[in-house]
């Protein structure tokens, strides 16, 4: 029931984020989560075919949906040899890292974050990693900055490019 309830009382995308991390950490599954909402208005329906559960974070949920409403295409939770995994890969060349203080805080863990970006960028990857409170707090600017990157940096990896890049995501 609380569920239901928080889900009523939430902005469309923190909805989303709470599903995602209702579902990613195994609290209910999809099919327990569709049953206790069902009843809901249809307006929060839809929403629910936008829950993912490979979502580690509300920032990554959040990044999801600015990536989704500009249209890019991109992969989640993406395994690269060398690199480990990255929270995004967006058209085959763009990694995007959603970092947060409890996660990336410290200059151990940031040495260890420049080493996978210099790793990445062997590879081909150009990354980037918005900060959560930016993703959260000023999520307008983040979304137009992911889209500029990808406006100016795409063209530069032509699909063949991007195919190559792809497959030394395995």
């Amino acid at each position: 029931m609380a569920v239901a309830h928080s889900v009523r009382c939430q902005t469309p995308r923190a909805v989303i984020a709470t599903l995602d991390s209702i579902l990613h950490h195994g609290l209910l599954t999809m099919s327990q989560l569709e049953s206790l909402l069902r009843d809901l208005p249809a307006r929060f329906q839809t929403l629910f075919r936008l829950v993912d559960a490979s979502a580690e974070s509300g920032p990554e949920t959040f990044v999801r949906l600015m990536l989704r409403a500009i249209g890019a295409r991109y992969e989640t939770q993406v395994h690269i040899d060398g690199v480990g995994r990255v929270d995004f890969v967006v058209d085959g060349w763009l990694i995007i890292e959603c970092d947060s203080r409890e996660f990336h805080d410290g200059w151990a863990r940031q040495r260890r974050d420049r080493g996978r970006d210099l790793a990445a960028a062997r590879r081909g990857f150009v990354t980037v990693r918005p900060v959560a409170a930016d993703i959260l707090h000023r999520p307008e600017m983040v979304q137009q900055a992911l889209r500029e990157i990808i406006e100016v940096m795409g063209p530069r990896f032509g699909a063949a490019d991007r195919s190559q890049l792809r497959k030394k995501l395995t």
